[in-house]
């Protein structure tokens, strides 16, 4: 008998429909015609042991205990999904083969990989167990995957990654989280201080940006317009440039502070010749933007609908399980495999009869373009979020699934036209000694384009000043060569003032976990962090951001999103060390590298109990003076106390 174990029913479901009939439904299996069998995992069957299963005495929270740094790792079957475990583990052992159908990322394979070595699988049996890869669950895209097995052993690199991720999360949230909710017991915090290598340089992100604004003194700041006529009478208008001569007057961001120098320069350009000094003009072409991986569909859905990540996900787990109308949505990768190309035309054709909005593009899009997305080297365990081949009724779907499905469906659209075009011009000009600038796009050609909305982002109407920019960038300038004279008919001053950054919304705080290199001080961190995944994972961040507004240390204000006193004095009182995204980020480019074979779990585990040591002697140390006089919420019933407490799910973040 071959056994299937998929990572959930829906998956296991799917399997069987295209395995030989007749199929019959026992307790948590399928069998199939030719005598397999198709089983399933709830997700994470298995769970960490708890610190008491160590030993007795660490039920009770002690700062003499910490650190905790268990010498034989143990595992617990899940209290609600035992009965589930008991049925593989007697399916494993009757089997003859095992094919791995876990989700293609690296939480998938060590699930299913966890439930097999817990069954005791002899040698043999386990080197001979096959990997099966399945981002879509209609039955022509299954039949693809089952055709297409490997060798499981090709992705232990994977599993030992999430191995990795798994324990030293447990250690630094179980130990930590221990010593700070401790502490805060001595200065009168009666709440749980949860402390994690994401969750926590994610809520130092929410607290840095608040005090940010909160101490922000806005200033005021000048530009100077150079007003000018061509020979041929036709108007446009550029920007002075200071020179070196200039900085003393300036700030660090190039901007001049002093009115009266501003004031200067426009008296000075009025009514004189001026002469264009460079005229650089080019046709340029921009290709289609990726399809989507879940972060940068998450943005786009906060920024277009309003969502938060985490109802995004659960839009696209349906859109994917229930409706199979689209591929494996906890995907990071934005890019295709070649393979995929010759579905491009049926897909296209899904996406016509499915979405009402998209249906004229569909039938403009030319499935002979092969855009870049289309890239094996790209493409690991699984690929970019993709409409599916499925043709469905779109009445049976939710408005929020409708949004998000045509969201995605445009996004593949798009690698069917050709690239947006269009003219680039650059002109320089010296008015009086000054040096102005003057940009403009025109489209030539809309290509992909043609299929979004038109209209500025918030960010950009948000932005003083930004509107004027984006204006004179519009204007289409005169046709001009360098050695042109100009007349400045008039310098104008333009007095702007400096504006706070703007609070995080869900799509801000998505794109700051995605790019957190940005955040880094450290060049050489920050080299490292930007060719990373950021903070979390595609699968976690979601979670992190809800884990942070469970346990009330984030909270809402409309689409804004800031911290609570909670919050913030957690983040006061921890080391910085801590509450930096440096850590956390270095910890996914080494867990990265593992994933690659470029770097060793015992390396990672050494380093990473060795910083544990240090942060809680530090937590030992120092009392969290910033949480005296703060009121923790209440706690929910089920969560944390003296008689019980439980600390975190497996897909949750850190």
């Amino acid at each position: 008998m071959k056994l299937y174990i998929a990572e959930k029913p829906s998956l296991a479901k799917a399997i069987a429909e295209v395995l030989p009939r007749p199929h019959k439904r026992e307790d948590g299996c399928i069998r199939v015609g030719n005598g397999d069998c198709v089983s399933w995992c709830i997700g994470h069957l298995l769970e960490q042991a708890d610190p008491e299963h160590y030993d007795p005495a660490f039920k009770k929270w002690q700062l003499e205990h910490l650190p905790i740094l268990p010498q034989q790792w143990a595992l617990k079957p899940k209290a609600q999904t035992r009965k589930q475990l008991t049925v593989l583990k007697k399916l494993i052992k009757q089997a003859d083969s095992l094919v791995h159908a876990g989700d293609p990322d690296r939480e998938g394979q060590l699930l299913v990989d966890q439930v097999i070595d817990y069954a005791g699988v002899s040698a043999a049996k386990k080197a001979n167990i096959q990997r099966c890869l399945i981002s879509d669950l209609n039955p022509q895209a299954v039949t693809r995957s089952l055709g297409n097995l490997r060798d499981n052993k090709e992705f232990i690199p994977l599993s030992t990654s999430a191995l990795a991720r798994s324990r030293a999360d447990w250690l630094y949230g179980i130990n930590l989280t221990r010593a700070y909710t401790v502490q805060g017991k001595k200065v009168g915090y009666d709440g749980l201080l949860s402390v994690g290598r994401v969750q926590t340089p994610l809520l130092g992100l929410v607290v840095r940006r608040d005090l940010e604004i909160e101490s922000f003194v806005s200033k005021p700041f000048y530009e100077v317009l150079a007003h000018l006529n061509t020979t041929e009478n036709e108007s446009f208008s550029a920007k002075w440039q200071p020179s070196e001569a200039c900085q003393p007057y300036m700030d660090e961001e190039g901007r001049v502070l002093v009115k009266g120098l501003a004031q200067n320069v426009a008296g000075r350009i009025t009514n004189q010749p001026g002469k264009v000094t460079l005229c650089d003009k080019k046709l340029k072409k921009q290709a289609p933007p990726l399809p989507y991986n879940l972060s940068a569909l998450q943005i786009d859905s906060a920024k277009r609908f309003g969502m938060n990540a985490q109802q995004v996900l659960d839009v696209c787990q349906g859109l994917y399980e229930r409706h199979k109308l689209i591929t494996y949505p906890r995907s990071e990768s934005r890019y295709l495999p070649k393979d995929h190309y010759h579905q491009a035309t049926s897909v296209i054709g899904a996406v016509g009869n499915n979405c009402n909005a998209m249906s004229t593009f569909a039938n403009q899009a030319n499935p002979q373009i092969k855009s870049k997305a289309f890239n094996d080297s790209k493409v690991t365990a699984h690929h970019a979020i993709v409409p599916t081949e499925k043709h469905t009724d779109t009445s049976r779907l939710s408005g929020p699934e409708q949004q998000v499905y045509e969201l995605i469906a445009r996004q593949y659209l798009a690698q069917f036209f050709a690239h947006h075009e269009y003219n680039d011009t650059k002109l320089e000009v010296m008015v009086n000694g000054g040096l102005f600038k003057a940009a403009s796009k025109q489209t030539v050609k809309q290509g992909w384009k043609v299929m979004y909305p038109k209209g500025k982002s918030k960010q950009a109407k948000s932005a003083q000043g930004k509107d004027n920019d984006d204006e004179q960038a519009s204007k289409q300038l005169p046709n001009l060569n360098v050695g042109d004279d100009l007349q400045c008919y008039k310098g104008e001053v333009i007095e702007k003032n400096t504006q706070p950054p703007a609070h995080f919304n869900d799509a801000t705080l998505l794109a700051a976990m995605t790019g957190i290199s940005r955040y880094v001080k450290d060049p050489e961190i920050r080299k490292i962090l930007s060719e990373t995944d950021g903070l979390g994972t595609e699968a976690t961040r979601a979670g992190i951001i809800e884990l942070l507004f469970k346990r009330s240390f984030l909270q809402r204000s409309g689409k804004t999103i800031t911290a609570t006193q909670a919050g913030r004095g957690l983040i006061q009182s921890l080391p910085e060390v801590a509450t930096q995204p440096d850590l956390t980020a270095q910890w996914e480019s080494v867990l990265s590298q593992i994933c690659h074979k470029e770097a060793s779990y015992t390396g990672f585990m050494t380093s990473m109990i060795a910083t544990l040591n240090g942060l809680v002697e530090t937590a030992r140390n120092e009392l969290p003076v910033h949480l005296k006089g703060v009121t923790a919420a209440p706690r929910k019933k089920g969560s944390w106390g003296k008689k019980k407490r439980k600390f975190t799910s497996k897909r949750k973040a850190a």
